[in-house]
């Protein structure tokens, strides 16, 4: 089990408050709102931390590049995918390449 795996686990196992507060800890970290892709709809929106909540609903359709990989929320979770906010959260693209196999782009 990688510690993307043991967090998610492990987050499944809290309080609503806790999880709340873990995910609120999560947005202060998050460097969306410096990603060139993450756009003025993005952020009236207050769509934040992809990786966990998964692609955007509406605002984010043009990938103009990714900084994903260098974000502290990435990095600390183990996380190996990236881009989001177009590709869906870490899980979903887990469960992707799991399904589909390594030609995921």
């Amino acid at each position: 089990m990688d510690k993307f795996e043991q967090i998610s686990q492990m987050m499944t196992k809290m309080s609503p408050e806790d999880l709340m507060k873990a995910m609120q800890m999560k947005r202060d970290l998050c460097t969306c709102p410096k990603c060139p892709t993450y756009n003025n709809c993005a952020k009236n929106a207050h769509e934040l931390v992809f990786c966990n909540t998964g692609k955007s609903f509406m605002c984010v359709s043009e990938d103009k590049g990714c900084i994903c990989p260098a974000c502290p929320v990435a990095i600390e979770q183990g996380l190996k995918y990236k881009s989001f906010c177009l590709r869906g959260s870490e899980k979903a693209q887990r469960y992707e390449h799991a399904i589909w196999g390594s030609k995921m782009v």
